[in-house]
């Protein structure tokens, strides 16, 4: 098969699905409601940052999950913040889980944001997680690491997106025998096949930097948007879980429009 049959190219001046840009929500009411998980004991930067960037992209109601570690320190300045069971660490314990469900079944989607840091407990609650919550579930930063050493619960679920690093994908790719290495210089057409295959083969939609593109595969689907933002991988998880939340039936359109 030819590239040009799954590849789709956009950039500001020339978007894929304009039509996707004039009809966006209004009212808040109608614009989606999402959940951000992350932190431990020594940050919650991201999970903060990714609070702020989905308000300003657009989502229309947001809570946000803290181990309650934090919640001495954190609960006053930052009145959002909702706080779950904590490891002596500092970390989720795995009775987060029962606040992590209630919460996602409130919303249309789950960020898993990350600053997760490293935590067997945090592991076990996030792949069960992901097992038990079967909706729209968006994976940036450290908490991709966590499905590196035990892909099963995050490939075979569908409905998750991760915003990898090309270091991220490899081991990822590694873990289940994909036979192409995924690395930072690959030429750009060998790429775009690569994740034509993999998202093909497993059921995971995956956005990654390449130079100044971003590249969405979905189910075997490319685009690539003309990007030069660097280190944006948070910016790019909440751009996309809005607009998949907001557009549910149609997120290769709904997402590849977001990464302009």
């Amino acid at each position: 098969m030819q590239p040009q049959s799954y590849l789709f190219r956009q950039s500001a001046a020339e978007p894929l699905f304009p039509d996707m840009l004039w009809s966006r929500p209004e009212n808040r009411l109608y614009a989606g409601k999402l959940v951000i998980i992350g932190g431990h004991a020594q940050t919650f930067a991201k999970p903060a940052e990714a609070y702020g960037l989905a308000e300003k992209a657009g989502i229309g109601a947001v809570r946000i999950l803290l181990p309650d570690v934090l919640r001495r320190t954190v609960g006053k300045i930052f009145p959002a913040a909702e706080f779950c069971p904590s490891t002596p660490s500092g970390s989720f314990s795995q009775t987060s889980l029962g606040e992590f469900l209630p919460a996602a079944l409130w919303a249309e989607g789950v960020l898993l944001a990350g600053d997760f840091g490293r935590n067997s407990e945090t592991a076990i609650v996030l792949e069960k997680l992901a097992e038990k919550y079967t909706g729209q579930l968006t994976l940036v930063g450290d908490s991709i690491d966590y499905f590196i050493a035990v892909p099963a619960p995050l490939l075979n679920r569908g409905n998750a997106l991760i915003v990898a690093t090309p270091q991220q994908l490899q081991k990822l790719a590694q873990a289940v025998h994909f036979t192409t290495a995924f690395t930072s210089n690959m030429d750009f057409l060998r790429l775009v096949e690569a994740l034509h295959e993999f998202s093909k083969k497993h059921r995971l939609h995956i956005c990654l930097r390449h130079h100044d593109n971003i590249c969405l595969a979905v189910d075997g689907q490319v685009s690539v948007t003309k990007n030069p933002l660097d280190n944006a991988e948070l910016w790019i998880g909440s751009q996309a879980v809005t607009w998949w939340v907001q557009n549910p039936s149609k997120g290769f359109e709904g997402i590849t429009t977001a990464l302009l």
